[in-house]
């Protein structure tokens, strides 16, 4: 058995959380809220980010660093992409190098255009870093429902370690060497779930549903590939089994997010949704990458005001006609 710290009591983070500590590991939640933490240690529940799950006894949850990362052997770093290098940078005295941080946010760093590993890499140049991405809702890890994920390092046997390490009876982990590519993959298809989650939205239908996403999969792996990744993560677990179940649920965050666009709901108070942040980079990043991705363009123009729904459906469909393959 293995000591586990986990920064972020979100849901992700408590349900990772939940997972390691029924598998017989010691395992500390790092929150931010005290009554957060309070409940989870007491009460056995994250009654604001994951009511519906009875937490194992075995979680400990607290609101200090030391307390959660002292002899930790695995550190996941389960904060939204957007803060992520803060709060590595908060953490900084707890963290030992050489132990793996593993990075489960999925997203791109809009001012910068980094990914998590280099934002990370840019303030500890000599820390060992792990990444998590795969199709995976929370309710169904925390449940102790059959999940399959990618798991990354630069160097292979490190990530077949890591891999092992990670896996447990229901979370089975497959290792890469290909970060770049498990990155992409993650941040990419949170912004064409926001387009599916239009589509469902607007009550377009299936056909149409199916369209965007099979379409959208070919501008991820397109663009993936232009950033490093390669060709074949992008069509496993992190790339194409991440986009189809985040298309397919109101359960993610951001086709959530995207039907309320497409209905033209207030959208004020709505769960953060990283492709919101994720989408105007990514259509820069293809632009200068000479890659055409018009569907991201597209939700970047919505998200930015200068197209309305209506307006980019026209445009899609407006497209100048052209052989699939080839």
């Amino acid at each position: 058995m293995s000591r586990f710290a986990i920064v972020g009591a979100g849901a992700w983070g408590t349900a990772l959380g939940a997972l390691y500590a029924r598998a017989g590991h010691e395992t500390t939640l790092l929150a931010r809220d005290p009554a957060t933490a309070r409940a989870i240690a007491e009460d056995h529940r994250n009654k604001r980010y994951l009511p519906e799950i009875a937490l194992p006894d075995g979680l400990n949850a607290t609101t200090d660093p030391a307390e959660a990362l002292e002899s930790a052997q695995t550190v996941l770093m389960v904060v939204p992409a957007q803060g992520l290098g803060d709060s590595v940078a908060a953490l900084g005295e707890h963290l030992d190098e050489t132990v793996p941080l593993v990075l489960c946010a999925k997203g791109i760093e809009r001012k910068t255009g980094r990914f998590m590993s280099e934002c990370v890499q840019d303030l500890r140049p000599r820390q060992a870093i792990g990444i998590l991405s795969g199709p995976s809702f929370a309710t169904d890890v925390a449940s102790g429902l059959p999940t399959a994920v990618t798991v990354a390092m630069s160097e292979e046997g490190a990530a077949d370690d890591l891999a092992r390490h990670l896996s447990t009876e229901t979370l089975r982990c497959y290792a890469t060497s290909d970060m770049r590519g498990v990155e992409a993959g993650g941040a990419l298809k949170n912004v064409l779930a926001l387009a599916a989650g239009i589509v469902a939205g607007r009550a377009l239908g299936a056909s149409a549903k199916a369209a965007i996403v099979t379409r959208g999969f070919v501008e991820l792996r397109r663009l993936g590939e232009a950033l490093g990744g390669r060709g074949e993560t992008l069509m496993g677990l992190s790339g194409l089994g991440d986009l189809v179940l985040t298309c397919s649920s109101p359960q993610s965050r951001n086709f959530a997010y995207g039907m309320a666009l497409g209905r033209g709901d207030d959208l004020t108070g709505l769960k953060l949704a990283e492709g919101v942040f994720t989408a105007a980079i990514a259509a820069r990043l293809a632009q200068d990458k000479g890659i055409e991705a018009p569907i991201v363009d597209t939700v970047a123009a919505v998200l930015s005001h200068e197209l309305s729904v209506d307006g980019a459906i026209q445009r899609l469909l407006a497209r100048p006609l052209k052989r699939e393959v080839g």
